[in-house]
């Protein structure tokens, strides 16, 4: 597989994405809901077929797992998993904090990842064993050690009514113990922010494999740590996510476990 290539079309499509998004942006027309709080617009559609007719045209053969197309038959060996919009909320809102979220994977493993803001222009790009990128350029991971010297980052799921009670402990805890905490809406770019050295750790309940296969992926190639609550390495099947720069990952595992 030629992992140069996948990474061109990765690229390619999320640029061309986020052209598309941005021209949707405050043009809006057609927005509404498909759960109690979680929206989809003119604009993912759009994005979402830019991106697969982009990989298909070079992949006919692969596999895609798409938010608003769910599964698209192919090889499944091959597949691209994509949020053409990441930060839906955001987008409708005017918020520029949104983003395109590509990644492809052989055989179950994470190879590539794109993740891309349209409105700041930031490109994320990662392959495995190669290291992660920001618009070229090497990142990685913070060096902060001490949780109560770290800034975080969360997000809240769309059904956060029906966890309530565990959610805000967590989030009680985290507030306290560190120098801050941040909920951006963009868990693609959550985990690339942590990826480059902004945040040192991230956590959130109940995302989907789009949400996080391709920002996962830069956060472990620019030296950072996923797993679930437990400690189990993450895998994007997986409902929690805990990201940090590895040196307050065990300080944050402490904080994720709750008194039963």
């Amino acid at each position: 597989m030629d992992l140069n290539l996948i990474m061109r079309v990765a690229t390619r499509a999320a640029q061309q994405a986020g052209d598309v998004l941005r021209s949707f942006h405050g043009n809006l027309k057609d927005v509404h809901f498909k759960g109690a709080i979680d929206l989809v617009t003119e604009a993912d559609i759009a994005s979402e077929k830019v991106i697969v007719e982009a990989i298909r045209g070079t992949f006919p053969e692969h596999s895609i797992l798409a938010e608003e197309s769910g599964e698209i038959e192919g090889n499944p060996r091959f597949q691209w998993i994509i949020d053409p919009l990441d930060g839906t909320t955001n987008f409708s809102h005017q918020l520029d904090l949104f983003a395109v979220s590509i990644a492809f994977s052989l055989e179950g493993v994470l190879q590539s990842g794109v993740v891309f803001n349209p409105m700041s222009g930031e490109l994320f790009e990662a392959t495995v064993g190669q290291g992660a990128t920001l618009n070229g350029r090497k990142i990685q991971v913070s060096d902060g050690n001490k949780i109560q010297e770290s800034l975080l980052v969360t997000g809240f799921p769309y059904d956060f009514k029906e966890i309530m009670p565990s959610l805000m402990a967590r989030f009680g805890k985290c507030l306290s113990a560190s120098q801050g905490v941040r909920r951006l809406g963009s868990a693609a770019l959550d985990l690339c922010f942590v990826a480059s050295g902004r945040f040192e750790g991230f956590w959130e309940e109940n995302l989907n494999p789009w949400d996080t296969a391709a920002g996962v992926l830069v956060l472990q190639e620019a030296g950072g740590e996923a797993t679930d609550f437990s400690d189990r390495p993450y895998r994007v099947d997986m409902k929690e996510i805990l990201a940090t720069n590895g040196r307050i990952h065990e300080q944050m595992l402490s904080l994720m476990r709750l008194e039963v």
